[in-house]
């Protein structure tokens, strides 16, 4: 484990030195949370290329990816860099010296707020997957369905040589899931991590780099970091009003019995509540957008930082400079200064020039780490660019991302079995079945929609809006986020439309906080208003997170039998053999890498795979009737699984199987080896 984590330490710095190409004004601590996302998506990336040449995941692989990702390395032999790096690491070390004294309220308060999220974010995610008694389990309940599919997906790279990559569950079918963090996490199973220390580690670095991003693009376009911290707990906490079934059930049962023995969800839960908490119904099941969402907030800072304009930001720079000048002749620098005294002198257009080639280069890494998010970066960048209208600007970056990603767009989509059509139709008010549209989304998100509209709508005492032009101009393309997905279904299952309106909800969080700060700064009831509202808007996510710290739902997937079998199957199998096993989530035969003729077709469905006519095909092969030796040897299946899985689900012909050399057995466990003619 000590080796994964010295390189993701690696991974995350040499991400963070390629920021100072194009943002010489981030802080130690935004180098290292965009660093992280940037480091770990060219590490999948690289190392994907590496282990595709050679067809396996090897040390070999590992050694020529590390050996590319030290190239940023070279960038401290300029003197320019290394004496920013040292401003910055000196800048990180006086403000935390200043947190311990407690002399700015500001830093101490982000400080602490920063180390209780990323304690919080180890303790959720260590209930993510962990064991106990030789078995595995999984303390979210959102993650039941997701956790194997993606242990699967791991060790199919780690263990099965799927290169190409097959779909997990669908032999013979293109895998287009983004699998790039399944794919780094391969490589920290492979450096010697264990595949729960593996999910961990990345999960908890993303996550916390996610909140990194986050708080500072927040602050960027609030301007107020008051607002940027409330927007990280909108997003991290997010829920509806499903906390008012919490006070009912406490009403009757005790407030601290229930608390600390929660028996439900509270924001996603029936037919009624859909928006789930982002920790436990997004960030842990859906781990793509753990490395998707924070390379889509780097690109948006970015784009935020060339709006302006180019004689607002030459005008800007000029002040700047005059400032730091004076400050340097003083010998009292702050961190600030260092873009304009400490690094070399870049023009405002030449620098904007790098801030668009860094944001095409970012958003490029995106169809293999989320195919969603990069799609919703290509829409908003189109509107952005007719709003904002620096086109050349605006050609370089669409150039830039063009030419990273539709070589993967091309490979990942060829020979796929996604059926394209049943990814859209007609369908209004999202998840909302038959509920009205509009009691839906109040009880869904609370007052996140009325505050965010009160928001755009604010004029302040001296009637100036709350909201700038600048920004507004800048917010609009994220409506669309909300405004097509609840008209039209974008993928299989209405409900994963969420992958795309929760662009909208992280882009709408920090004017929301905007509001709640400017209602904070009024008197008496203004005040009680801010703090209750904040209140209704995070306590349902923060109960769901509580519950899964707490270990209330708890579930086991594998048990210590099907965890032997899946390793005796690693042991007597060859890499890139086909198994036929009952379709079910949480078959231990995914454990073993190798790949399954079919898997859960709840998963198969949401990918857009047609597969009833395999399903069945597989209920005729363990019938054993007089076709199933033909089926056998169309599917080219290698080995059979008979267990107590398949004797539940399916009519098994054990003694047709018995005919075929089983070649292992544990406990009720039997792998039989198909005979080819």
């Amino acid at each position: 484990m000590l080796l994964a984590l010295l390189l993701a330490l690696f991974v995350v710095i040499s991400g963070a030195l390629l920021t100072y190409l194009f943002d010489p004004e981030a802080k130690l601590e935004s180098r290292l949370s965009a660093g992280a996302c940037i480091g770990f998506a060219l590490f999948g990336l690289v190392g994907f290329g590496f282990a595709s040449l050679a067809g396996s995941l090897t040390p070999l692989t590992i050694l020529l990816t590390i050996a590319v990702l030290a190239a940023p390395f070279s960038l401290l032999s300029k003197e320019s860099l290394r004496a920013h790096a040292r401003f910055d690491w000196n800048d990180a070390v006086v403000r935390l010296r200043t947190t311990a004294s407690l002399r700015d309220h500001r830093v101490t308060i982000s400080t602490i707020l920063s180390l209780f999220i990323l304690l919080l974010l180890w303790l959720v995610f260590r209930q993510a997957c962990f064991e106990r008694a030789g078995e595995i389990y999984t303390g979210v309940d959102n993650n039941l369905g997701d956790l194997p599919f993606h242990l699967g997906t791991i060790s199919g790279f780690v263990r099965g040589e799927n290169y190409p990559p097959e779909h997990t569950e669908y032999a013979g079918a293109r895998l287009t899931y983004p699998f790039l963090i399944d794919f780094v996490a391969a490589l920290f199973t492979r450096a010697g991590a264990s595949l729960r220390g593996s999910l961990l580690l990345e999960n908890t670095v993303l996550a916390f780099a996610l909140f990194g991003v986050l708080k500072r693009w927040a602050e960027k376009l609030t301007g107020d970091f008051r607002a940027a911290l409330i927007a990280v707990c909108l997003v991290f906490l997010s829920g509806g009003l499903g906390w008012w079934m919490f006070l009912s059930y406490a009403s009757e049962h005790g407030f601290f019995e229930t608390l600390m023995n929660l028996p439900r969800n509270y924001t996603m839960t029936g037919s009624l509540y859909r928006w789930g908490n982002s920790l436990t119904v997004l960030f842990v099941p859906q781990r793509s957008l753990l490395l998707g969402l924070p390379l889509f907030l780097v690109v948006a800072t970015l784009w935020w930082e060339v709006s302006g304009g180019e004689g607002e930001e030459v005008k800007r720079q000029k002040e700047k400079g005059k400032k730091s000048a004076k400050r340097a002749r003083r010998g009292k620098m702050n961190s600030d200064d260092v873009a304009t005294v400490i690094a070399p002198s870049i023009s405002p257009d030449k620098l904007d020039e790098r801030r668009m080639i860094a944001a095409g280069a970012v958003a490029g890494l995106l169809p293999l780490a989320h195919a969603h998010g990069f799609a919703v970066l290509m829409m908003i960048g189109a509107c952005l660019a007719l709003l904002f209208r620096r086109w050349r600007l605006w050609f370089i970056f669409f150039a830039v991302a063009s030419l990273l990603a539709l070589p993967q767009m091309w490979w990942v989509t060829r020979g796929s079995a996604m059926q394209a059509e049943s990814f859209f139709g007609l369908q209004y008010g999202w998840d909302r079945g038959d509920i009205n549209a509009l009691r839906f989304w109040f009880v869904n998100l609370g007052m996140f929609i009325p505050l965010l509209v009160a928001a755009l709508l604010w004029r302040t005492k001296d009637d100036t809006p709350l909201v700038s032009r600048r920004l507004l101009f800048y917010y609009l393309p994220f409506t669309l986020c909300f405004i097509i997905p609840n008209t039209v279904k974008l993928a299989p299952w209405i409900w994963d439309n969420i992958k795309v309106i929760f662009f909208w909800y992280v882009a709408s969080a920090p004017l929301v906080a905007l509001m709640l700060v400017h209602l904070w700064q009024g008197r008496g009831i203004r005040r009680a208003a801010a703090c209750v509202l904040f209140f209704t808007l995070v306590f349902a996510g923060a109960l769901d997170v509580w519950r899964v710290v707490r270990g209330s739902g708890e579930q086991k997937i594998f048990t210590s039998g099907g965890i032997a079998f899946g390793r005796m199957m690693e042991d007597t199998t060859h890499p890139r053999s086909r198994v036929l096993h009952a379709p079910i989530y949480n078959h231990p035969a995914l454990l073993s890498g190798r790949r399954s003729l079919m898997g859960y077709p709840g998963h198969l469905w949401t990918h857009g795979i047609d597969y009833r006519a395999r399903e069945a095909d597989i209920k005729r092969m363990y019938a054993g009737g007089a076709d199933a030796n033909a089926l056998l040897a169309k599917y080219n299946v290698d080995y059979v699984v008979v267990s107590p899985l398949e004797r539940a689900m399916l009519t098994v012909n054990e003694n047709f199987f018995m005919q075929h050399e089983k070649i292992g057995e544990v406990g009720a466990y039997r792998l039989y080896k198909i005979a080819r003619p």
